[in-house]
């Protein structure tokens, strides 16, 4: 699979076959007959955890609705199908999902087994709306695991591609609902000593964005469900950031056209929760990304430490963004057990530089157990990273019952999750 590369060009995949099935029939027959198997998704991933030296498979091809349960709230979908494209038939039918990603065009099913998130103190990661999820094991035989009816159920959710291919999943939905976004600029860092309960809980959704230049945040996006008295008050400063005066790009400098729409607008909830919209050129393009997780409560403190580097960073950065989230009980998220606080880091496309700069940043972040982004960058030692995690034993063990042959193994998860065992 000559020149094949992830969606930033920064990594080139190594496989030597690629397909992409049409039917349920056929992608069982290409995993029972691969030696070594994985599924390449939106490609959004910037390491190596979805590469592999033999099959690729892509699920694109199988992406329906396959089912929308009215009674329970629940929709169903096929693993290759896109938070695009699932959002606007929910709209259409009435329902929404809790949350989205800053972008629309990632897989449900790649989301999910990464923990990828939004923002909101009260909502958790995307793989919290899973109630079910579907996959096909080794031997090219199906495997269910359901909220409440599996005890594997937690470890499955996020389950790093390690157990087989996700070929559907149901998703809890709500009610559909209307919200607007209104963008907010210069807020000084030290104003989050006394206030960052109060700023991130005041609306359904708030990101912080900074280039780091300063020891503050250039914008501040929030975004209120339309139901919220709030929604509807005159723009006023917001804890000393005032009001954008035009539509804004989280990146200083760039246009804001692939941005959704902001100044206070209504629209639907798939058209405001993301930062970008599906039909344009998400983020900043030509870029490489990583991201930590803190604890709630270490917040302010590990801004601060981030802070103490801005002069090395910044030169690197397009921009960076702080989100919260709720706690979840998956084994394998970042957010497992704890209200968490994510500092996401856009960079310039300067490998070597980034690559010199993360073990910096990791070692600030390393008194409040930071956990990055599995399909990020980091430069985190494996037995530091397998330490974060206590339910890694129990993830290995139903690794070990999904894929006992290590079909679905690859140096990734050799290196991160399965180590010796």
């Amino acid at each position: 699979m000559e020149n094949e590369r992830n969606w930033a060009g920064n990594y080139a995949y190594n496989a030597a076959e690629f397909h992409a099935p049409d039917t349920m029939e056929e992608l069982r027959e290409k995993v029972a007959r691969g030696s070594r198997v994985k599924v390449l998704g939106s490609r959004h991933s910037f390491n190596g955890i979805a590469d592999t030296t033999a099959t690729h498979l892509s699920l694109h091809k199988l992406n329906r609705v396959v089912d929308l349960d009215r009674t329970n709230r629940r929709v169903t979908v096929e693993g290759g199908i896109r938070y695009g494209e699932l959002c606007r038939y929910l709209h259409d039918n009435g329902y929404a999902l809790h949350n989205l990603a800053s972008l629309p065009h990632i897989t449900v099913a790649g989301a999910c087994a990464t923990a990828t998130h939004g923002s909101g103190d009260r909502n958790g990661s995307l793989s919290t709306a899973v109630y079910a999820l579907e996959l096909v094991k080794a031997d090219g035989e199906t495997a269910v695991f359901t909220r409440g009816q599996d005890g594997d159920f937690a470890g499955a959710v996020v389950g790093l591609g390690a157990l087989g291919v996700v070929t559907k999943l149901t998703l809890d939905v709500v009610p559909a609902f209307e919200m607007s976004q209104r963008v907010y600029e210069n807020l000084p860092l030290s104003r989050l000593r006394d206030n960052l309960d109060a700023v991130f809980s005041s609306a359904y959704s708030v990101s912080l964005f900074s280039d780091w230049k300063e020891s503050a945040f250039n914008q501040v996006w929030v975004k209120r469900r339309t139901d919220d008295p709030k929604a509807a008050q005159p723009e006023s400063p917001f804890f000393a950031a005032v009001p954008a005066a035009e539509h804004r790009h989280p990146v200083p400098g760039l246009g804001a056209d692939n941005c959704s729409r902001q100044l206070g607008v209504p629209g639907p909830w798939y058209e405001r929760m993301p930062h970008f919209r599906m039909d344009f050129t998400p983020s900043a393009g030509e870029e490489l990304q990583s991201e930590y997780f803190v604890r709630r409560e270490d917040a302010y403190e590990a801004l601060c430490e981030i802070d103490r580097l801005k002069e090395r960073i910044a030169p690197l950065l397009y921009v960076s963004e702080v989100r919260t989230i709720a706690a979840d009980d998956h084994w394998m998220s970042p957010c497992y057990k704890q209200d968490s606080v994510a500092f996401h880091f856009t960079w310039k496309a300067d490998g070597e530089a980034v690559r010199q700069l993360l073990p910096l940043i990791e070692e600030r972040m390393a008194p409040f157990d930071a956990r990055p982004h599995w399909s990020k960058l980091f430069a985190m030692a494996p037995a530091r990273l397998q330490s974060l995690y206590e339910k890694l034993p129990a993830f290995r063990q139903l690794i070990k019952r999904c894929d006992p042959q290590g079909k679905f193994r690859n140096d990734y998860l050799d290196t991160y999750i399965l180590g010796n065992a």
